[in-house]
């Protein structure tokens, strides 16, 4: 199932592993398999891929990263199809997103004996342009009414969904609030009127799903195959000069449409 309208559907770079998400979701729909558990798949896929970039097994890491982004595409699919949507489901995947992030990184740079000053840095580079993603896809969602779960604005814990307590749900919400909530600052100072613009197009999102998680790490996988771990990091803070350019695109559209409507 899809978080958007038919109508209001686009290629999502970030989202090659929908379709065996989709299969692993409908081979678990009448099993005692949660959603969590699918999350804590992924997790295990990501240290495993951890492990391999340790040991310099490159493929092999290039292969469970890859695992991991279709099993992160996989839990939110289970909840679709049970129909069983939890904000602790929600802030459980971006919580474990983004220690897995770090950790990649980390042990990539380790590997090829870089610094962990740059380590930070493309770290901070890796999740801005994810927040900025998810920050126009959450604003698409929410105008052309579809899934709903993530908000704009995280400023307050969401009310429990049936199945699960309010206690856990604030407890994880405050847990990925403290991860997140630089992001997402970040993020709204550099474009702050995005919510209130008109224009999303699908080759525009289309664009912008390059900085989805999802294709993130299929860019890291690949150098990894060709041998170029040592420039990850280097390239992944690089790639952020595209925040600017996508920005900047967004808000020349607004600024056409709204002057066609004007007219």
């Amino acid at each position: 199932m899809s978080k958007l309208p038919l109508e209001h559907r686009f290629l999502d770079l970030s989202d090659y592993g929908r379709a065996p998400a989709r299969v692993i979701a409908n081979a678990f729909k009448n099993t005692a398999i949660t959603p969590i558990h699918v999350t804590m798949m992924f997790i295990v896929a990501g240290a495993v891929a951890i492990a391999c970039i340790l040991l310099e097994q490159f493929w092999l890491a290039a292969f469970f990263l890859i695992v991991k982004s279709i099993l992160d595409a996989a839990d939110g699919e289970l909840a679709r199809v049970k129909q069983t949507p939890s904000y602790t489901g929600r802030y459980f995947d971006s919580v474990s997103d983004i220690l897995l992030n770090f950790c990649f990184l980390y042990s990539i740079s380790y590997t090829t004996q870089g610094s962990l000053l740059w380590v930070a840095i493309a770290f901070m580079a890796m999740q801005l342009q994810g927040t900025l993603y998810n920050y126009y896809y959450v604003i698409l969602r929410n105008k052309v009414d579809g899934d709903t779960t993530s908000r704009v604005f995280e400023d307050k814990p969401p009310v429990a969904l049936t199945g699960e307590k309010q206690s856990t749900v604030d407890r994880w919400f405050w847990t990925y609030t403290f991860c997140y909530v630089a992001f997402d600052k970040a993020i709204y100072w550099l474009d702050r009127n995005a919510e209130q613009a008109h224009c999303y197009p699908k080759w525009f999102m289309t664009l912008v799903s390059a900085f989805g998680l999802g294709f993130q790490l299929l860019i890291i996988s690949v150098m990894l195959c060709l041998g170029l771990a040592e420039h990850v990091v280097a390239f992944l803070i690089g790639y952020s000069a595209l925040i600017f350019v996508f920005i900047g695109i967004r808000q020349y559209l607004n600024r056409a449409t709204d002057a066609q409507q004007y007219h």
